[in-house]
């Protein structure tokens, strides 16, 4: 394509001005090559992040244009790669795309950008480091779906991010691979706004808000079926674009190919960093390098706030890596290792945390609309040496009459989260029964909230 690249008006809604409330904290450097599990970044590979977006130039230099293959070939060569989504779920690329590419009709694809995951940075951080990466990719699933336009998502409030975006579109000057038409949208930046069917939504025209048994593979965006794969997941793309299955499966498991992002928050010497992993590593190696840490710390947090606690001292010798986290039934979701120091209250953190997951909700489905508030009060009143054992137990029943009653997976999310806490801080929560909270220094807020929503303290 030579000219200008075609970048269709923002939505109608386009994103707000940004004031202090809504503007996300900033972003720090990501890993360096000798703490990406033994082997050079692949994605985060590239010049500093001190020089900010790679350009186009750079990016050609760097990596070369993308070489023309027929549909068939990209979604087999996808298929061959067993790249595998990171937005959570981890539902095969290939399938996808072939789902979309066999229905027909005019095809539609969506790179989901909008990280709702508050403590979550991998995204932004490609966002904002390698934006070309991720054009890439959304050019290539569109070459194998057949689809004339590409969307670029994300949420409103973050001129640094729209910025490189918008920047790296316009100097998408000229590329033998043959770009789609991008489209920027903006949606709201709440925490639900980011699941797939909240956007099918928001870019027809509705609220940004889930829908109930929604397959966007077959059935998108108007109808049309519509690929959604998050960053990460279309920066690879780009990257196997040019490499092929072969050396994308030079790195991870044979269950789950190819590098993944994972960012360190909590009590570590760099909240907000990201790590490139080319393999699993113990959760005590990525915490005493990257985080600095020596010894294992009382909890860690992981898969986000909608995933699980586990005793730092269980996590220590625990492989990173979403298919080692799932033989142990726990969540990798979007990469996130929080960790919790000792001397801090996991009760009172997990409060605070639901309280937020709680103000969140679409106010759509009654399980999340009226019971979230409820388990977070419980949560709240435990971590202050109020609650009671006849609360702790309708807290239970509760969380039961909550799960799979919701139109996504926000509410289930926020129980498993909230049941795991009384897990693993079993002893905090016996001594709050008897009346004893924490001290005040130890229930100050640890984890990262947006600075607009209410919290509990």
């Amino acid at each position: 394509m030579s000219g200008p690249p075609r970048l269709i008006a923002r939505e109608a809604r386009a994103r707000p001005a940004a004031d202090g409330a809504s503007r996300r904290r900033p972003l720090l450097e990501p890993c360096d090559t000798a703490r990406s599990g033994g082997q050079l970044p692949r994605l985060l590979a590239g010049p500093p992040a001190h020089g900010g977006a790679e350009t186009f130039e750079q990016h050609l230099a760097r990596l070369g244009h993308l070489p023309r293959r027929c549909p068939e070939d990209i979604v087999e060569m996808v298929h061959q790669a067993g790249l595998r989504g990171r937005g959570g779920s981890g539902f095969p690329v290939g399938r996808k795309m072939a789902a979309v590419a066999d229905r027909g009709g005019d095809p539609l694809v969506v790179v989901n950008a909008a990280e709702s995951e508050p403590a979550s940075m991998k995204d932004r951080l490609l966002l904002r480091l390698r934006p070309q990466l991720l054009l890439d990719g959304a050019a290539v699933a569109a070459a194998a779906t057949g689809a004339g336009q590409a969307v670029i998502y994300l949420h409103s409030g973050d001129d640094v991010l729209a910025s490189a975006l918008e920047t790296a579109l316009l100097e998408r000057t000229s590329t033998p691979f043959d770009d789609p038409t991008f489209r920027v949208a903006y949606g709201p930046p709440k925490f639900v706004a980011g699941e797939s069917s909240a956007i099918v939504s928001f870019l027809e025209g509705g609220l940004a808000k889930p829908r109930h048994a929604h397959r966007s593979s077959t059935s998108g965006v108007d109808g049309r079926p519509t690929l959604i794969q998050n960053a990460e997941t279309a920066a690879h793309l780009a990257l196997i674009g040019r490499g092929g299955p072969d050396w994308f499966r030079q790195a991870g498991t044979s269950r789950w190919p190819g590098s993944v992002l994972v960012t360190l928050t909590g009590a570590v010497a760099s909240p907000g960093q990201v790590l490139e992993l080319s393999g699993p590593r113990p959760t005590s190696d990525l915490l005493t390098d990257a985080g600095r840490l020596d010894r294992p710390p009382q909890a860690v947090l992981l898969g986000g706030y909608g995933g699980a606690w586990v005793e730092g001292e269980r996590a220590w010798d625990v492989p990173i890596y979403p298919d080692m986290l799932a033989d142990r039934h726990l969540p990798f979701g979007c990469g996130l290792l929080a960790v919790l120091p000792h001397g801090h209250c996991g009760i009172a953190e997990t409060a605070r945390l639901l309280t937020y997951l709680a103000d969140e909700s679409a106010q759509q489905c009654g399980a999340c609309m009226f019971g979230l508030p409820r388990l977070a009060e419980t949560m709240q009143r435990l971590a202050a040496g109020q609650a009671s054992r006849a609360e702790l137990r309708r807290f239970t029943r509760r969380s039961d009459s909550i799960v799979g009653r919701g139109a996504c997976g926000h509410p289930d999310g926020a129980v498993a989260m909230a049941a795991s806490a009384l897990d693993t801080f079993a002893g905090d929560v016996a001594l709050h029964l008897t009346g004893r909270p924490c001290p005040p220094h130890a229930r100050r807020g640890l984890f990262p909230i947006p600075s607009h929503c209410p919290t509990w303290r």
